[in-house]
């Protein structure tokens, strides 16, 4: 008689899910899946989770909140919406805030535009590298689910554009910046260039050869180069 297969640790469901929702996507993904990065049956995954939402909200959690996996009763219930919402906006409360971004954004820092410029961008590239797992995770299942759209791309995305495009017209205003032909423009030119080298360049299998300190270095230095001081860019085109 054969034996009852042995329980796994949620924790190996939870990575396998997140596997799964980041090769896949939320809509495309499914149990099955899951189950076969698993080496399960399809039904087997019921007894962890009661449905691929479920799965979905349990990989949210171990990217977001690791150890809030061990201890889960199970099967994990389905959530609404709103508890998926709760568990994001928890996450990204507790996140330090862009102490250099908000204290450019004030008013003056005392450093050099170039200084100042350099540190806000290293500020947001070390925000991403260091969460690009679980923002990869959201912007990748994001565009299928609404209200994870909406806070994702709206609420978060666009506000941090947004406060560095107010940050560089408030420095091109003072003279302290070249001007560019859109603000906006270049203020999503920066956290695009920062998200790529941070995050989406682990997911192209051309790219492997970047290392993570080259890309670092190089994005401060091409991105500072952008956007010179305007004496200096001035001097340059004389």
């Amino acid at each position: 008689m054969r034996g009852r297969m042995p329980i796994r640790p949620l924790e190996e469901i939870a990575d396998a899910a997140v596997g799964v929702f980041l090769a896949r996507g939320f809509r495309p993904a499914g149990i099955s899946d899951v189950a076969a990065a698993l080496g399960l049956s399809h039904g087997a995954v019921y007894t962890y989770a009661k449905s691929k939402q479920a799965l979905f909200h349990l990989a949210l959690m171990r990217v977001l909140r690791p150890d809030a996996v061990t201890g889960l009763a199970v099967p994990v219930p389905t959530p609404t919406a709103d508890e998926v919402i709760a568990l994001v906006e928890s996450w990204a409360s507790d996140q330090s805030a862009l102490a250099r971004l908000a204290e450019a954004s004030a008013g003056p820092s005392g450093l050099s535009p170039s200084a100042e410029l350099g540190a806000v961008v290293d500020e947001l590239y070390a925000f991403v590298e260091q969460n690009r797992v679980a923002l990869q995770l959201v912007e990748r299942c994001a565009e299928e689910l609404p209200e994870l759209a909406q806070w994702y791309f709206v609420q978060r995305r666009r506000a941090m554009v947004e406060q560095v495009g107010e940050y560089l017209a408030a420095r091109i205003a003072a003279g302290l910046l070249r001007p560019v032909p859109d603000v906006p423009v270049a203020a999503r030119f920066i956290v695009e260039t920062v998200a790529w080298f941070a995050m989406h360049r682990h997911g192209d299998p051309d790219s492997r050869m970047l290392t993570d300190d080259d890309c670092r270095r190089t994005v401060h230095h091409l991105l500072v180069a952008a956007f010179p001081p305007g004496e200096e860019s001035h001097d340059r085109h004389r």
